[in-house]
């Protein structure tokens, strides 16, 4: 029967082999994204569908990395001239002439660093997304299943899926179809990728905390917003990327 204590029991296993499996490519990630930053860089991240819980968990919260950025199919109405219709296409994500909006809007500079997470890996605005990165010499950390990416056929009109363009791959281990647990009459239910993808954006937090320590230097981090202080703080940190950092609601 399908149950809370079954799904947990599935994830457990599934955390624990992504820990096992992609401490190589956290570390080859962390020293990436750690450099970028060192240099003056900012983070840019960027999911499509419910990978976006991925950018959302890396930028601007607690105990996480100020000079951040997410990416979103919203900023093309939020930040360019796009009518609001366009965000009820629920094919956006897979044009790929969306990505270079979004790379145009994100403005970013040499020393930037680009992670782009999606479960399949295989949409227009994906690769085309990571196509650019790759044109315009960014570092770029691809959160894929190499499961389900591996299983489907690519729909850039290149062929390429996002773990081919990428320098570091990290798969989140969830299985082909995200879901977990197998229905009597067909299909799944109860996804993992983004709990894992949640695991894989806090251990690449980790990792490139430990490169400001070894380095000698202070790590720029957010304090909670909610405890006496935490604004002034924030607002100290992010003034040093005054007009390369987007907040809003």
């Amino acid at each position: 029967m399908i149950s809370a204590q079954r799904y947990a029991d599935a994830v457990r296993p599934v955390l624990d082999r992504l820990v096992d499996t992609q401490a190589d490519g956290v570390d080859r990630a962390a020293d990436l994204i750690a450099a970028g930053l060192r240099a003056g860089g900012v983070l840019q991240a960027f999911g499509a569908g419910h990978s976006e819980a991925f950018a959302a968990e890396l930028v601007a919260r607690a105990g996480g990395l100020v000079p951040t950025n997410r990416l979103s199919l919203h900023d093309l109405v939020l930040h360019g001239d796009a009518p609001r219709d366009v965000l009820a296409d629920p094919k956006l994500e897979r044009d790929p002439a969306v990505a270079h909006q979004l790379y145009a809007l994100a403005a970013p500079q040499r020393e930037d660093v680009f992670v782009v997470a999606s479960q399949s890996g295989i949409n227009g605005s994906v690769v085309e997304l990571a196509t650019l990165v790759r044109e315009h010499g960014h570092p770029l950390i691809a959160v894929t299943s190499v499961e389900h990416s591996a299983r489907v056929a690519p729909r850039h009109p290149s062929g390429h899926r996002l773990a081919d363009l990428a320098d570091v791959v990290l798969d989140n281990g969830a299985p082909y179809g995200d879901a977990l647990l197998p229905l009597e009459g067909g299909g799944a239910v109860c996804a993992v990728s983004s709990v894992t993808a949640a695991l894989l954006a806090q251990l690449l937090t980790a990792e490139v905390v430990r490169r400001f320590h070894q380095a000698g230097e202070v790590p720029p981090i957010y304090l909670s917003a909610n405890v006496p202080g935490g604004d002034e703080h924030n607002l100290a940190l992010e003034s040093r990327y005054a007009g390369r950092l987007r907040r809003t609601a």
